[in-house]
Formats: structure tokens, C-alpha cells, sequence
């Protein structure tokens, strides 16, 4: 396995993780649709992407996996009458496996477009984060900055930075993208001939190169990455993004089915707006439960700070890979640990290689010197 390959997307996967632990307990306004929407942690938004990147180990592993079956002893299609022993052939020459169908062995290039498959999602899942983190790093926004390494001074203007290494890691993925339907395309012929292996020798070779290109460039990013904290903790006790918090507790509480607790926050939060407030209270959540129930809820003032409070509404979410701290750390060590396991993986393959090649030259030494 290169070590652009399998290597670089082990190191984003435990890049991303590092960054994960460090803020698992950095509380910030999580969004969806670049709208607020709840409180959450910089950590557990971060540790989506670390979930990315294991499935995409999972992705090349597998691809690997299918293109390590050897073809020798394949013949032109049918297999061969020479008494060669295809397992003993295989072992020679480093691969894991034996082609269990002659003529597929020989012709089919399918699953050299599962690694080129692999290699364009791990891309996208770097321009995906590339496009958040543009957004985060200007000054409208101003949760973090970029290493200034990864920037690039505007050539006209000198107060502006550009992050240019997100725009790199962006268009590298559409390329990425581009050369995979190439490479598809090349493959629609009739079976048993070789249109779909001169493109698929250079093709795959080139897509799996560039893919480590940029997922280096992007381990740089997650590892360069200053997060300003108190800008993300200013953001997640704005803009109500306990609503959702407070409507689960109405209705645990007072028995309210969600959609009834749900409509009394909506209107609660509607009506603060309309008076140009930027808190909820408890006379217009009891106005609002009058308006939505016909009966207004003992709310009290100690049971709405609870619920809307950023932090206990963070450390209640303690589901298996929720928000809370305590998950965060804990998926990030699984992360870590699928990581270690992917280099370990990394490191055998390459040492059966190496061996399968020394062992290799050695006999065809012994034959070169015996003639």
C-alpha cells in the first residue's frame, strides 16, 4: 500500500481525533444549514469528520482487500494445462489472495475504481470540512484561524489573508471526482480486452497520489487550526439554541407529547422575538403553554435556566456518540485506536511485500547462478 494512500488517511483520521479531545468540552452553537441550532461542543462537530475518515480506512482497506487476488496462472482467459500451482504463485509474488475466476482475474478492472471510489470520498470529505472551516475562519463568523503557512497575502489588497489551502483542498476533490467518472467511462467496453487496463494503470496511480496529496494538506489544517473558544461560547447561549433542550424537558416533565411541547416553545421564542428580546422567560413560555395547551405549566425559573443553560444542556446529551465531554473523549479514543489498528495493518502488507520480493530475487539469483 502507498503511503500516500492507506498512511494519509490514518494520520487525518488521528489528526482530526487530537482536535476532537482537545475540545470536547469547547462549547459552540452547532448548525445545520449554517443556521444556529443547538448547543453543542467544537469536538463532537470535529468528530463527524474523524467518523469520515475511519469509514474511509474501512473503504481502502476493502479495495485493497479485492485488488490483492493474483491473476498468475490465469492463462489468456480459461486458465493454463502447464501444471502450475496457483496458490505457491501467488505467494511468491506478494498477493494475499488467489483470482478465484480465471478470466475475471485476467480482464476485470473494477477494483482498481473501488480504490480511485475510495480515494474520492476521503476528498470530499475534505472539501466538505474545507467549506465549514472557510466559513468559520472569516471575520464575520471568527471561531478560528488558519496556520499562516496555509494562507496565501492578497496580491492587491494587504489587509487580506486568504485561507488558500481550503480552495486547494475544494477543487482538488472536484478533480478527484472527474477522474473517477473518467475511469468509469473507460470501463464500458466489451469484457476481455484491455481499453479499461491502459487508462486504469495510469488513472488509478495518479487518483491515488493526488488524494494524498491532499489529505496531507488537509491533516495540515486540522493540526493548524486555532480555535477561539470564547467566540464559540459567546455563540452557543445565543439565538435560542436551547429551544429544543427546553421542549424535551416540557414534556418529560408535564407529559407533553413533543409536538405539543415543541409548538409552545416555537411560540414562546416567536413571540420574544416580536418584543425584541434575545432570552426566553417564564411568563412567555406559560403565555405560550396557555395559548398551544389551554393551561399554563408550572414553569418555574430555576427549571428554565436548567434546561436552557449551554453546558447542562451539553452534558445531558450522553447518548453513545453524543455531545456530551465524556462522549467526545470517548469516540475520539475509538478513532485512535481504529488508527493504530490501520497501521498496524499498513505495516504487515508492506512487510509481506517486501519479504515476498526479497525471497524473490534471492531465487531468481540461485537460477541466474545455477545456469
Amino acid at each position: 500500500m502507498k503511503k500516500s494512500g492507506l498512511a494519509g488517511r490514518r494520520r487525518i483520521a488521528a489528526a482530526v481525533a487530537a482536535q476532537e479531545s482537545s475540545h470536547a468540552a469547547t462549547l459552540w452553537a452547532d448548525t445545520t444549514y449554517l443556521q444556529p441550532a443547538q448547543p453543542s461542543t467544537f469536538g463532537h462537530y470535529l468528530g463527524g469528520f474523524a467518523e469520515q475518515a475511519v469509514r474511509h480506512l474501512d473503504r481502502l482497506e476493502a479495495a485493497y482487500g479485492r485488488a490483492d487476488a493474483s491473476p498468475a496462472g490465469a492463462g489468456g482467459a480459461g486458465g493454463t494445462r502447464l501444471p502450475m500451482d496457483r496458490d505457491r504463485l501467488a505467494r511468491r509474488l506478494g498477493f494475499g489472495s488467489v483470482g478465484p475466476h480465471t478470466r475475471d482475474a485476467m480482464w476485470s478492472a473494477d477494483a482498481l475504481a473501488d480504490a480511485v471510489t475510495a480515494a474520492a470520498q476521503a476528498a470530499a470529505t475534505m472539501s466538505q470540512l474545507a467549506g465549514d472551516l472557510e466559513i468559520f475562519a472569516s471575520p464575520a463568523f471568527g471561531y478560528l484561524t488558519l496556520d499562516a503557512s496555509l494562507c496565501r497575502a492578497s496580491v492587491l489588497m494587504p489587509q487580506k489573508r486568504n485561507p488558500y489551502a481550503l480552495p486547494v483542498l475544494r477543487g482538488g476533490a472536484g478533480t478527484l471526482i472527474g477522474r473517477l467518472t473518467g475511469l468509469l467511462a473507460t470501463g464500458l467496453t466489451p469484457s476481455a480486452r484491455t481499453d479499461n487496463w491502459l487508462y486504469a494503470y495510469g488513472e488509478v496511480a495518479g487518483a491515488i497520489g493526488l488524494a494524498g496529496r491532499l489529505v496531507r494538506l488537509g491533516t495540515a489544517v486540522i493540526a493548524g487550526l486555532t480555535v477561539h473558544t470564547q467566540v464559540l461560547g459567546e455563540q452557543a447561549a445565543r439565538h435560542f439554541t436551547a429551544a429544543a433542550d427546553l421542549a424535551e424537558e416540557l414534556a418529560q416533565r408535564f407529559r407533553l407529547d413533543y409536538r405539543t411541547a415543541y409548538r409552545v416553545v416555537g411560540r414562546a421564542v416567536a413571540v420574544t422575538l416580536a418584543e425584541a428580546g434575545t432570552e426566553l422567560t417564564v411568563p412567555a413560555v406559560q403565555a405560550a403553554a396557555q395559548d398551544i395547551t389551554g393551561a399554563a405549566l408550572p414553569v418555574t425559573a430555576e427549571m428554565l435556566a436548567a434546561a436552557i443553560e449551554p453546558v447542562l444542556a451539553v452534558a445531558a446529551r450522553d447518548v453513545p456518540g453524543g455531545a456530551s465531554p465524556r462522549r467526545v473523549h470517548e469516540h475520539a479514543r475509538r478513532v485512535q485506536r481504529r488508527a493504530a489498528a490501520a497501521r498496524r495493518w499498513n505495516a504487515a502488507r508492506r512487510a509481506r511485500i517486501g519479504e515476498a520480493e526479497a525471497q524473490l530475487t534471492a531465487a531468481a539469483k540461485e537460477i541466474a547462478g545455477a545456469g
